[in-house]
């Protein structure tokens, strides 16, 4: 599809030929156009891959390429997205004061409830752009994974691509230990349970996700115990084997215990009756996150039970007989 170079709704880039540094290289060719692109479709990126627009080292690449150190990128001209209004400065601001841990190549923030950790899909700033808006310093920041939006806690940011390389090696490898509190619906008397069920993700009308479990999805676990009742609803530590998109939610639905609070796959009267109470939204926090840093030290991160969270439980324990 031809650019019309009449269109107002953005800016034309010029030709770069960019040298791929150390902490550039290992990534797909893809992936660095849309970090370097800003604003640009996935489509469009994979266009210009296809039509040779995009060269590395004089050649043609495919989009599974991945960048070596020394490699020279020839970035095309396209026309980028003139960027909206920034974020709040407000909201940016106290955003980046829940830094739990910072060092020369992480950071770890206690997210708040309600903040998409991106922008994208009607969401304007997410966690990490807010982040690049509070602190310049940290534009090359990378999500090493990811929380739903509702739900709070630990999230670990990669400030160098050799962190967010290191990070992702250590998730695949089974290294990253990651533990959630979430309120669910009814007495559990099923004692620890490591719920092994497949997730499939579905696409609703508009675009919107929808999880089940499936014997043709991915495989997913997550290891469950009960932390203490709450009269009819009963506090669970959850531990994600596998990092599927809603998996801690769609696992207790699937054993008939849904999180209290969940809009899309809990219980409609339950929900509407905690709301009576006082809860705001999903009852799902991070608790915390572990892995081992390069040097094989366990680096072990902790976030307290969000305030609206804790708040919502004590009122449950004053109405408990």
């Amino acid at each position: 599809m031809q650019e019309n170079p009449n269109d107002a709704t953005g800016q034309r880039t010029q030709v770069r030929k960019v040298s791929v540094d150390s902490e550039q290289a290992g990534q797909r060719i893809d992936n660095y156009l849309r970090r370097v692109l800003p604003g640009i479709p996935k489509g469009r990126i994979y266009n210009i891959l296809r039509r040779g627009e995009v060269r590395v080292n004089g050649g043609r690449v495919r989009a599974e390429y991945k960048l070596r150190e020394g490699d020279e990128v020839r970035i095309p001209p396209v026309r980028v997205r003139i960027e909206g209004d920034p974020p709040s400065a407000g909201l940016a601001a106290s955003v980046a004061n829940r830094v739990l841990f910072e060092d020369k190549r992480l950071l770890v923030i206690d997210k708040p409830s309600g903040i998409a950790v991106h922008g994208g899909s009607g969401v304007s700033h997410g966690v990490i752009e807010m982040l690049r808006h509070a602190r310049p310093d940290l534009q090359d920041l990378s999500l090493v994974h990811r929380l739903d939006r509702e739900t709070s806690g630990c999230l670990v940011l990669a400030k160098r691509r050799s962190a967010l390389r290191e990070l992702h090696e250590r998730f695949r490898e089974g290294q990253v230990e990651k533990n959630y509190l979430g309120l669910a619906v009814g007495d559990w008397q099923l004692g620890e349970q490591l719920i092994d069920e497949p997730l499939l993700v579905q696409n609703r009308q508009g675009g919107e996700r929808h999880v089940i479990v499936n014997r043709e999805g991915k495989p997913a676990q997550t290891r469950v115990n009960l932390s203490r009742k709450y009269g009819k609803y009963s506090l669970m530590q959850c531990s994600p084997l596998t990092g599927r998109t809603h998996q801690i939610r769609v696992h207790l639905e699937f054993y008939e215990h849904p999180l209290l609070g969940d809009e899309r796959y809990g219980d409609g009267e339950a929900n509407r009756a905690a709301k009576k109470l006082g809860l705001p939204r999903l009852f799902l926090h991070a608790q915390s996150i572990a892995f081992p840093d390069s040097s094989g030290n366990e680096l072990h991160f902790t976030s307290p039970l969000a305030d609206d969270l804790e708040q919502f439980l004590q009122r449950l324990a004053k109405k408990a007989p």
